[in-house]
């Protein structure tokens, strides 16, 4: 299975590949605030490809639940300053986390080889076009349109696969090619508790299209209402939940405490490999 973002290529089966968060927003749940500034954001990016991260996602927008929204012009100021630094110096994919395709435009100008969308619902095709045009990899993230109004299906599961096969074929539709394309069942993003439970156990149906599976599960809230802990008190939950991914199929993860991610990633690789043979 090939993953192609530009000039990146990817092969699974492989290791899987760790994703680091790059939030250069002052009001994101876990460290909103502590990147805002370029200098910190890219100081902050280059600790995690030190760490071993394989991408980076740089985002300027919160998508936590309650979060303002961010004027186009601001969300360009905060990135793009952040992406031109990076693609000069770091020679792994970029990603930019955007729902704005002008965002998403400039960004891959500015050298991001993917667009990571939670907006991947959209009926407007202009991002698919530009990311169809620059060849990028893709992202599609399952959420409603609302973001984070829960859903109301019965079977989570059965949603997000026809959600994928909709989307697929109007990603398609629009030139983007299969191996472009990354899945990611939005995890937390308008589902119950019990809803996100159901889609970690059941990560093996969203294989069927042979496309690599992302998920960004790193201190979440739905952790707490689960096992309890604030933010910053989340990661053995977050590797757990990495680890039990990892099993069922998953590709990548985006996680910001990358050092031991990484760890428990390898870890996990290592005994499934001896189990295997």
């Amino acid at each position: 299975m090939l993953f192609r973002a530009r000039q990146f290529k990817f092969n699974f089966p492989g290791p899987a590949l760790v994703m680091g968060i790059v939030n250069v927003t002052p009001d994101s749940f876990s460290d909103g605030g502590r990147f805002l500034r370029r200098d910190a954001a890219v100081a902050h990016a280059l600790r995690l490809v030190d760490q071993g991260a394989d991408l980076l996602d740089v985002g300027g927008e919160s998508t936590r639940p309650g979060a303002a929204p961010v004027p186009e012009r601001e969300e360009l100021r905060r990135v793009l300053p952040v992406i031109e630094s990076l693609a000069g110096r770091v020679k792994i994919p970029l990603s930019i986390d955007t729902m704005k395709p002008a965002v998403a435009r400039a960004a891959l100008n500015a050298g991001a080889s993917i667009v990571n969308d939670v907006a991947a619902s959209r009926l407007n095709e202009a991002m698919w076009r530009t990311v169809s045009e620059f060849k990028a990899g893709y992202i599609c993230m399952h959420a409603p349109p609302s973001l984070h109004k829960k859903a109301e299906a019965k079977d989570i599961v059965e949603e997000v696969r026809k959600f994928f096969g909709a989307q697929i074929k109007k990603m398609r539709a629009a030139g983007i090619r299969p191996e472009q394309i990354v899945l990611d069942p939005g995890i937390g993003f308008g589902k119950t508790p019990e809803q996100n439970l159901q889609l970690l156990g059941q990560l093996r149906r969203f294989t069927t299209w042979k496309r690599p599976l992302l998920l960004g599960v790193s201190r979440k809230s739905f952790i707490k209402k689960i096992v309890g802990g604030n933010a910053n008190e989340r990661l053995p939950a977050s590797l757990a939940c990495a680890i039990l991914s990892i099993e069922s199929g998953a590709q990548i993860i985006r996680a910001h405490d990358i050092a031991e991610t990484i760890q428990a990633v390898r870890m996990a690789e290592a005994v499934l490999g001896v189990m295997k043979k």
